[in-house]
This record gives C-alpha cells, structure tokens and sequence, in this order.
C-alpha cells in the first residue's frame, strides 16, 4: 500500500476495485466502513454485487476482465471534462500529452459494450473518484490474476496520478495483501529477479554489493515463477523443488497440469504445519513450525515491520523454516552462523536500505512502516510525499486486452473464483475446524437465476463443470448478484475451481489468469 491501513477511515472517496473486501480483509472494510459514515462516497466495480456494493453510492457491475477498459474510460472522462490535477501533472509527472492522446480512444461510449454498463455510470464513477478531496484506491487480486494485471495496476497509477492522489494522506494506490507476511517475502527477495529491497539481480553493482556481503559469487540469472516451475518440471529442466507454507496443487490453475508435474518431480521436499495436498507428492515432509512457535518479524499490506514472539515451544520435531535453511546451507559448504531470529534480521538490516533503520529495540512495541532508511526515521507512513521515488510519475498508455478465453459454443459460461470469509487461503488450517466448514459448507458453484431457470436448477443440485483443462462438480447455490453468463467459485476447496483455471500468464509478472477462464454446465441426475 502507498498509504497507511489507518488512512482508509479518512478518505473522501475510495475506489475498490477487484477486491471483496469484507470477506478478504473484514478489519480494513471495517475502516471503509467508518469512512462512509464519516462522508465518503464508495465506488465499487466487480463483477458480482458482493457486500460493498451494495453499501456503495455508484456501483459497475463490470464483465469479468474488463477492468483496463474501464479504468481507461475513467481516465478519458477526467481529461475531457477537466478533471485533471493540473499543478501535480506540471510538477511530478511526464509524458501526460501521449497520455491525453492515447485516452481519445477510449470514450465511455465505446467502452460501455465492453465493461458492461452505461457510458452514464463511467461518467459518474470518473466524476465520484476525481471530485474528492482525497481519494484510495484499494484492490486486490481481481486486478493481478488476470493476463493483463500488471497493465491493469499501470492503469490505476495513472488514475491516481492524473488526479493528484499520490504522494499525501487519504489517498494513494493500495493493493490489500492476501496472506500476513506477503509483503515481507516480497521484501525479502522472494521474487525470481529481486534481492531483497527489490534490488535487481541484473544490476552488476547490486550483485557485487550482495557478494562481498554474503562472501559468495552470484548469479545474475533470473528464476522462474512458480508457474513457470511447474511447467519446467515437466520438461525436465527442474528436478528438485522444495515447498514451504504453500499448496500449489489446490491453489495454483489447472490442477491437473500441476499434479502432473509434482508426480514428474524428481525430488520433492515440502515443509508444511500439516499433510497438505502437496505434501502427499513429497519424497520429504518437514515439520514446520506455527507463527506462534517461532520469533521474528512480519511485515503487513500497509509496509509495516511487526514482530512475532514465540508463545510455545515447536511441537515434536518442527523447527522455525530459518534453522531448516541455516542447516541446510551450512551443510552446502557455507560456513553462517545465526544464533536467533533476531541475528537475522540485523543483517536484513543491514542488506535492505527501507530496513536500515529497523532494530527489534525500535519495533518491541509498535511496527515501523518502511522505507525507514536511518536510525532515528520515523518510518513512512505514505509513499512519496516529498517527491515520486522515480523522479517523476510515468503515465502509460496501456491497451485493452481481451481475457486470453472468451465464451464460445462450446463453452459459454465465464468463470470467476475469489474467496469466502470463512476460510484460509487452500483450509489447509481452517478446514480442520468443524465450525467454519459447517458455516461455509462444500464445494460450491453460485449461478445466477436466469442461468438456473435454464437449466431447470435448484439449490443443492449438483453442477457439472468443464474447462479446456479439466472438470468438476459443486453444489449449486442460486444468486442475484452475478450476470446471467457469469459463474462464481471459491478456489479454497481441492479438486474445485482451480481443476478448471487458465494457465495463461501474465506477460510481464507471469502471474495466471485465475480470475477468467471459459467453462461448459450440465446438471448431473442422480
């Protein structure tokens, strides 16, 4: 987030995009909660009229995978009808004439077909977002999985920039993170072409500056995304693969694909608190030890570095994952030596300039957001505030693209999956509590009431889906949220969704297009 969690109950207006917000983050819908009855207006667009919606003051019920379009004919409105920030595009921006210019072909006119609703509620929407004060915008995954997310978050950028909503409280570009620590993996380097503080392993100067550190020769190879893995395993050009706090054979897309390719693996080691679905292909499992079985560090959606202090002792023999890297690194010839958790992330520290100034001392009590580069920084509640961190904001034109499937003959439904509030990530953890699976049930599949007319439906029916890469079948639960050629899926459930989900890749973050893929419906008898 370029803004603080705390800044969302001040906002003027909030922009949620791709995001079920009360079921993914309830604590932070709690706050946009708070903010409209404090006077901001809401917007949302989402393809089902989830519970913000329906709070909403304007709400898009938009196709799945148009989000470009739409953002696109936003960003038409503001400059048509002069909107813009004019002294924040004069002194933090370039390239805004190539913008003004690309955006002449985007009129809500010609994007209504497309995204689904009237050009009137493009108009409206552009004029909610760019007439306030301070505006958020808050999205999720509804805007990353898809083959065209990273141009879907460049599109938000240039929302926010031509409206002046970067760089000052109450405002920004806030992507809600999906786990508790996704942030800090990120952080940490756990991207194919960063090291840690998202320093770049092409950069010969960062190379060297992490070798004399560390006292090895690096690579300066890109890795693979896990995507990218699987299908590598297949054609034998990874052998080995070690698993940690991840289940890619019920969250990953084309489920058959990626048991394929974990069955092909020549090694598998998974290190998991539980036999996961995953584990069950391991040649090893380790034990892993709980957050409350271990010290250290998390770091939040909204960049703040917290610490996590051990409650009881690891059961059996789980041990924290950073003893399990130690031995196993030590045991490869590298002779490291960290006594605690702490030990580590003083050279995290020391290795990550927006960690610099972060010591356990300084966050015993209260996490510090980074960038907090010194010792006596305060942490940073909102990102650049005394100037963009590039120099200057770019603006991007950026096209819109079709999802990589679109209904046809023989498939002619759309499929969208997402999350319910009361299950973690593949209930790996919370599939083991009676409650929570008695609240949720099994597997399921919402369909409008127009779809189950047609197809003579009831709740509880079981439906039978079909994919280019799979099929599946879940309990019926009929709706009036969702378009009549729109279906609905939670991917939380093994042999679900996620048998039916396109591997198709985004082209520059190569994350898969989870969020849209073409499915076939049929009524099973009993």
């Amino acid at each position: 987030m370029t803004n603080a969690i705390g800044d969302t109950e001040f906002n003027d207006a909030l922009f949620l995009i791709g995001t079920n917000t009360t079921e993914n983050h309830p604590v932070i819908a709690t706050l946009m909660k708070r903010a409209q009855r404090n006077g901001a207006k809401i917007l949302v667009a989402d393809p089902r009229r989830i519970e913000m919606a329906q709070r909403a003051d304007r709400y898009l019920q938009i196709k799945p995978g148009s989000n470009i379009a739409l953002i696109n004919a936003m960003c038409h409105v503001i400059v048509r009808d002069g909107l813009t920030d004019q002294a924040f595009i004069k002194a933090q921006t370039e390239d805004f004439e190539e913008l003004a210019e690309f955006l002449k072909d985007y009129p809500p006119e010609r994007m209504a077909s497309v995204v689904g609703v009237r050009a009137e509620e493009i108009e409206a929407a552009a004029h909610l977002y760019a007439e306030a004060d301070c505006a958020g915008i808050y999205y999720a995954m509804g805007i990353t999985q898809h083959s065209t997310g990273t141009h879907g978050v460049m599109a938000l950028s240039n929302l926010a920039l031509l409206t002046g909503n970067i760089g000052k409280a109450h405002a920004g570009i806030n992507p809600l993170r999906g786990q508790n620590n996704v942030q800090g993996a990120c952080d940490m380097g756990c991207l194919p072409a960063d090291f840690p503080g998202y320093q770049k392993v092409l950069k010969p100067e960062i190379r060297e500056f992490f070798e004399k550190a560390w006292e090895r020769p690096l690579s300066g190879k890109v890795g693979l995304t896990l995507s990218e893995v699987l299908h590598a395993i297949t054609e034998d050009q990874v052998r080995m693969l070690w698993v940690f706090g991840e289940n890619p054979a019920v969250s990953d897309p084309d489920t058959n694909h990626v048991l394929h390719a974990l069955d092909h693996c020549e090694f598998l080691v998974v290190s998991d608190l539980f036999l996961t679905e995953t584990a069950e292909y391991a040649d090893v499992v380790l034990p892993a030890a709980s957050f409350a079985e271990k010290d250290g560090t998390f770091t939040n959606t909204e960049r703040r570095i917290q610490r996590i202090r051990r409650a009881v002792s690891p059961r059996g023999e789980s041990r924290p994952d950073w003893q399990v890297f130690l031995n196993i690194c030590q045991r490869l010839g590298m002779p490291k030596e960290y006594p605690d958790a702490k030990s580590v992330f003083e050279e995290i520290a020391q290795v990550t300039p927006s960690y610099r100034g972060v010591s356990y001392e300084r966050i015993e009590s209260v996490g510090l957001q980074w960038p907090c580069p010194k010792k006596d920084h305060p942490g940073t509640s909102f990102l650049h505030g005394t100037r963009i961190a590039r120099g200057r904001g770019l603006f991007v034109p950026v096209d819109y693209a079709p999802p990589m499937e679109v209904p046809d003959a023989a498939y002619p439904y759309v499929l969208t999956t997402g999350r319910v509030l009361y299950q973690y990530h593949t209930m790996s953890m919370t599939g083991k509590t009676p409650a929570l699976n008695e609240l949720t049930g099994d597997a399921y599949v919402e369909v409008s009431c127009e779809t189950a007319s047609r197809y003579n439906l009831k709740n509880g029916d079981r439906l039978r889906l079909r994919s280019r890469r799979g099929e599946t079948t879940a309990a019926v639960r009929i709706t009036d949220i969702l378009e009549d050629d729109v279906l609905f899926m939670p991917f939380h459930f093994a042999q679900g969704a996620n048998m039916l989900t396109n591997t198709a890749l985004d082209a520059i973050a190569k994350i898969p297009e989870l969020k849209v893929c073409t499915v076939s419906i049929e009524k099973e008898v009993s």
